[in-house]
């Protein structure tokens, strides 16, 4: 961008992620601090490891992923350099293999094709980060870029087309990589290139959600009674407050720092992260939420206090609860309960509908 941020808006303070900082937050996160000569230092082996990992470009993941992936499971889970984000997230969810194979298709979808879910795209970008510097600006490059990446993708998969929560996922992907490199991602992420596709997140219906929301109640009944208890009692259920950590993968609402931590962590390992992390989020508040009436505890599972939000916290004690075996039952459960079947790659079918004569 040539012309000066300050041209459209008075000069304003970020933070290190490009987050206008509120005035009165002295949050820790994510200010500009000055840094000790040993921390500076710590920070810059941890890129130079990380380097050597990628290799220029990416060139050695994936002899090192196949060698060392415990290895590269517990880096990812202390955190993915800030500098190196774009290019890992891209290798770890398979979306550049996808971005090689399909040269040219993103900017033949931007230019040449039209979409039914403009207007509901252009309705939307101003709510998405609209207090980042690179989407506040009203048809500014970062407006354009989202508008760009969402319509591609509602003309690529006119099945789902375009939902609200998918221009916060986009847009986190943006301020780390290019346009086309955010759209494959997208698709990585939707269509199942390395994990269970999440398209059924955006479906009518939002069926995957159903299935999530079902799961989690479950687990948050079987891991915590007591809170699980108390919510039947208050007759509080997992749509009324995690719909968007399933919907966004924690990127609306919650603290920019801590919802990149938990994306290096997804798109390596999947989904069920984002299950540990409410699940965690509930622990850790546990014996404050137990106490709390209705009204109370809806406005607390909407709002949890900074200290639960340290992703240094929060993600090793999310990584020490064990979900995978329990999702799959459940998953089964769920499917039997509402007649849905499996297909062989792994997509929920609805059952056929019944014959009209």
């Amino acid at each position: 961008m040539t012309m000066s941020q300050s041209q459209y808006h008075p000069p304003v303070r970020v933070d290190r992620f490009g987050f206008v900082k509120q005035e009165l937050s002295n949050s820790p996160e994510g200010l500009t601090k000055s840094r000790s000569a040993f921390e500076y230092e710590r920070e810059e082996r941890r890129i130079r490891k990380w380097r050597k990992m990628i290799g220029v470009g990416g060139s050695d993941w994936k002899h090192y992923i196949r060698r060392k992936p415990h290895v590269i499971k517990r880096r990812i889970r202390k955190g993915i350099p800030d500098c190196l984000r774009g290019l890992v997230w891209q290798l770890i969810s398979g979306s550049r293999d996808l971005l090689l194979m399909n040269p040219e298709v993103y900017g033949q979808l931007v230019i040449y094709e039209t979409s039914a879910s403009e207007l509901d795209i252009i309705r939307d970008i101003s709510r998405t980060f609209p207090s980042h510097v690179f989407f506040r600006q009203r048809h500014g490059p970062g407006q354009r870029s989202l508008y760009n990446v969402l319509k591609a993708y509602s003309v690529y998969d006119r099945d789902v087309g375009y939902v609200q929560g998918m221009g916060f996922v986009a847009g986190l992907l943006l301020l780390y990589m290019s346009e086309e490199d955010a759209f494959w991602l997208l698709v990585a992420l939707l269509k199942g290139a390395v994990h269970a596709p999440m398209e059924g997140l955006y479906l009518v219906g939002l069926p995957l959600v159903q299935q999530y929301l079902f799961q989690f109640d479950a687990l948050v009944r079987e891991h915590l009674p007591k809170l699980g208890e108390h919510f039947t009692q208050e007759m509080i259920n997992p749509s009324m407050y995690a719909s968007q950590w399933f919907i966004t993968v924690f990127s609306y609402s919650f603290p920019f720092h801590l919802a990149l931590r938990i994306w290096d962590v997804f798109l390596h390992e999947g989904v069920k992260i984002v299950f540990k992390v409410g699940l965690a989020l509930l622990k850790y508040c546990h014996d404050n939420l137990v106490k709390l009436p209705f009204e109370k505890l809806m406005h607390a599972l909407r709002n949890f206090p900074e200290d639960a939000m340290n992703p240094d916290t929060l993600l090793p004690m999310a990584c020490s609860i064990k979900v995978s075996k329990r999702l799959e039952e459940l998953k089964l459960e769920y499917e039997k309960k509402n007649g849905k079947q499996a297909d062989p790659g792994g997509r929920l079918k609805p059952p056929p509908p019944p014959e009209t004569h």
